[in-house]
């Protein structure tokens, strides 16, 4: 199937469920029987969501990692982070408030099999997806599918379900590129490696939303999601900028990283520290 996969989790504020979601994913990567390591990256979190974690690493085995940050930088700033510490040909993408269950998985990685994609997406429009989620979300998630089709002609009805799977190869040529780090970053990385030939392809999903009408979504945000898209727009279409050579890999992280696994000389101390700029060491 696969050599590795590596689940990259980003947190922000998930301290009362950050121990048995991560526990849960552990049981059920354990139960598929594939290789696999789980990055947790706490976003700047103003919670406990990393004291939590790293208290109860020893009890999840070495394949668990926890990074953190001190800043909020935004969800694709965490998963830039945590895929710096990714040793698996697959990166699995999968949000630490479990809304989606990592028991999908497998599906989406049958999807990446059976039509040679590179990418495989979870998609609440897809037809045989069991969603459930507020109204107010369904219309601006509607709504933004059709811009991000407009603008960008992606092959896809959804971009912005938090469980994705690459090829580690596709996120090496891409990331490098990627300048949204906040709620347009998965359509940028999307747009990217379309725009790069990398075939994506979507899978269905089940998805029980767990928070308010918008969740952490408020109408500022939505805002800004569209100023970043037209960015992204702007960037594609007419500065050419994601075809421009690279000159040299961009630093990262952004910020001083810690980083924690589940067996060390001594429990709660980060095993490394990286400063903004140096180069991650595959731990």
């Amino acid at each position: 199937m696969f050599e590795k996969v590596s689940i990259v989790m980003p947190a922000y504020n998930e301290a009362r469920h950050i121990v048995g979601n991560m526990r849960e994913t552990i049981a059920t990567m354990n139960e598929l029987g594939v290789p696999f390591e789980i990055i947790l990256v706490d976003d700047g979190s103003q919670d406990r969501t990393c004291e939590e974690a790293v208290c109860h690493l020893n009890g999840m085995g070495r394949n668990v990692k926890v990074a953190r940050y001190r800043e909020n930088a935004g969800k694709g700033n965490a998963l830039m982070c945590g895929f710096n510490f990714a040793t698996g040909d697959i990166i699995a993408f999968l949000d630490a408030d479990m809304d989606l269950h990592p028991r999908q998985l497998p599906a989406l990685f049958e999807v990446m099999q059976s039509r040679s994609a590179d990418v495989v997406i979870g998609s609440k429009r897809h037809p045989r997806s069991d969603v459930n989620y507020p109204f107010v979300r369904k219309i601006w998630s509607s709504g933004y599918a059709f811009l991000v089709g407009l603008l960008f002609g992606l092959p896809l009805r959804d971009t912005q379900t938090g469980l994705k799977v690459f090829r580690a190869e596709v996120l090496r040529s891409v990331f490098p590129r990627i300048l949204a780090k906040r709620f347009a970053f998965d359509v940028e990385v999307l747009v990217v490696a379309h725009h790069f030939g990398y075939k994506i392809c979507d899978a269905p999903v089940t998805l029980r939303f767990k928070r308010g009408s918008f969740g952490r979504v408020n109408l500022t945000d939505v805002w800004n999601v569209f100023i970043d898209t037209l960015a992204i727009f702007y960037r594609m279409r007419l500065l050419r900028y994601y075809d421009r050579p690279l000159v040299q890999m961009p630093a990262f992280p952004l910020h001083e990283v810690d980083v924690f696994l589940g067996v060390s000389e001594q429990a709660g101390d980060p095993v490394a520290s990286l400063s903004a700029g140096q180069s991650a060491p595959r731990i």
